[in-house]
């Protein structure tokens, strides 16, 4: 059954009636507000359980010993749906369709390291480029394993990243030495408020999800990120573009539920930004969703 078909008929007990109360209308306030268990959510009637969130891991050796973690603001962020679940990067130890059975959406992260690019054709990184075999092992099968399931995706950066490899395309490793494209690298000696600021437009595509979720034709948006895009995958929609022509996001065309990929960082102070907000609130809805069919 392996761990999470273990897990799976006890959670959704346990988290039963955590929430009292799902949203109609929501008035966010603060970051205590982006909680399904907060008190400002309105309507009162009952919501079969809280959605479980599962949000990808990197690995991490700290001193003689291996760790699995996830950063603390796509954490929060992933809260604006439901309860976050960190999913360790164990390989093929993790049986994708047990997984799938204990979510009800999935939120693959950012991370220093980058997918090795012999999942995609790629030439031999750098010397000092930073990787996460481990990571690639798990989550590129799972993305479309999610997709084709039905379960609610949303690719944040290196999220992203891995899920134009898992549709068959391809990255630039250096996006400042390809071509025509700006350096989309924040400065490493700037303090992290300057790094994730708003750092360029996004041409958002029209009739796209984007637009559906209450995106206008043009947004601001921060720029922490060294790869991209080189060749779209199949079956990708192009959401949005920067002013150098880069992909900066894409959905699956023709998805069961929420599949949608950003290349920005719309998980820093989403609280702060209705455009990034909008994309978690559209998110948590799918992941509601398909919570309450379970």
């Amino acid at each position: 059954m392996g761990v999470f078909g273990a897990i799976r008929r006890t959670i959704p007990n346990r988290l039963h009636g955590f929430a009292k109360r799902q949203p109609s209308a929501i008035v966010y306030k603060n970051e205590q507000d982006y909680s399904p268990t907060s008190p400002i959510w309105k309507d009162e009637y009952p919501m079969p359980r809280v959605p479980l969130i599962g949000v990808s891991a990197c690995t991490r050796q700290i001193g003689h010993h291996s760790f699995h973690i996830a950063g603390d603001k796509y954490l929060r962020a992933a809260a604006v749906a439901g309860m976050p679940l960190v999913i360790p990067a164990l390989g093929d130890l993790i049986d994708p369709a047990a997984l799938l059975d204990c979510v009800d959406g999935l939120l693959f992260t950012g991370s220093p390291s980058n997918v090795e690019p012999h999942h995609y054709g790629g030439p031999a990184s750098t010397e000092g480029t930073a990787h996460d075999p481990l990571r690639d092992q798990l989550t590129l099968p799972l993305i479309r394993a999610a997709v084709d399931a039905g379960v609610p995706v949303f690719g944040v950066c290196r999220g992203f990243q891995e899920m134009n490899v898992a549709f068959g395309g391809s990255l630039h490793q250096k996006v400042h030495e390809a071509g025509p494209y700006a350096d989309h690298r924040e400065r490493a000696e700037d303090p992290v408020e300057v790094q994730y600021g708003l750092s360029h437009p996004l041409h958002v595509q029209p009739g796209g999800l984007l637009q559906r979720l209450g995106l206008p034709a043009q947004i601001d948006v921060n720029s922490v990120h060294g790869q991209g895009v080189e060749r779209l995958g199949e079956g990708l929609r192009i959401e949005a573009l920067a002013p150098d022509g880069l992909i900066e996001a894409f959905s699956v065309d023709g998805a069961r539920s929420f599949a949608l990929g950003v290349q920005w960082h719309p998980e820093w102070k989403v609280h702060e930004h209705p455009y990034y907000l909008a994309l978690f609130k559209g998110f948590a809805q799918a992941c509601q969703e398909r919570a309450g069919r379970r």
